[in-house]
């Protein structure tokens, strides 16, 4: 158990130490702008479907399961399944839902790429080159992730209130008049910001933390494999916990 806590806050502590590395300026602006649209592309374009198809989805149930539970509460409206869903939309489908899907997508992606940097001796090359490793190879994607992530934040709430609207309508038991009514009753854009701000959170996270475990990782494949892993399992923990955490403060 001693040896359990001496590690984590080894790895705490060389995270804080990257996390300060990382507040720097670029040394060559150039590479750094080129690299910086190309993680604009990887995580804003290429991600943008699979959060469509997801936030439809999650959407539609959402509001088919409301409906079907609101039957069994006597004289309830069937208002609630809209405004309920609103609600479970701005603060947890569009930012927490969305940001545990992308820590796979995403984290995994960035812990097995700089991973294989590391392992293939490309990162030392840049080192001997004269070149920050972490301000070429990470900052761009966390500065890509904190501009694109909360702007696919803002898109889903828009393509989640679409599959909830059509999921309780498909559902039988809500017309497309009580959701809207019920959805647009009170409502509070204070809890979109809540939800953007998640995202901006998240979306810091989810890089830094996968950056971490791929930028330290040793061994050889087998290793690489089990540094995304981990780097997932952290980043999906970090996130629910923050979820909680700001939940609680903003509102």
């Amino acid at each position: 158990m001693k040896n359990n806590f001496i590690l984590l806050f080894e790895h705490l502590g060389r995270y804080f130490l990257l996390l300060k590395q990382l507040a720097q300026f670029p040394q060559n602006y150039t590479f750094h702008l080129k690299e910086l649209v190309k993680q604009l592309d990887e995580l804003g374009t290429k991600t943008l479907p699979i959060i469509l198809m997801v936030s439809v989805f999650a959407g539609a149930v959402t509001s088919a399961q409301l409906s079907s539970q609101i039957k069994n509460i006597p004289l309830a409206p069937y208002t609630l399944v809209g405004s309920a869903s609103r609600t479970t939309i701005f603060l947890s489908l569009a930012a927490t839902f969305n940001g545990i899907v992308l820590a796979g997508v995403i984290g995994s992606k960035i812990t097995s790429e700089l991973g294989n940097m590391r392992l293939s001796e490309q990162i030392d090359a840049l080192e001997i080159m004269g070149i920050n490793p972490k301000l070429y190879l990470i900052q761009p994607k966390v500065i890509a992730a904190l501009v694109c992530i909360p702007f696919l934040t803002v898109i889903s709430f828009f393509i989640c209130y679409l599959g909830a609207r059509y999921g309780a309508i498909f559902s039988g038991n809500v017309s497309a008049e009580q959701f809207d009514e019920g959805f647009m009753y009170n409502i509070k854009l204070e809890y979109a910001r809540i939800g953007i701000i998640k995202g901006i959170v998240f979306s810091f996270l989810i890089t830094t933390v996968s950056a971490y475990f791929g930028y330290y990782v040793k061994g050889g494949a087998v290793e690489i494999g089990q540094a995304a892993t981990r780097s997932v399992i952290a980043c999906c923990t970090l996130i629910l916990l923050f979820d909680y955490i700001l939940t609680v403060i903003l509102l």
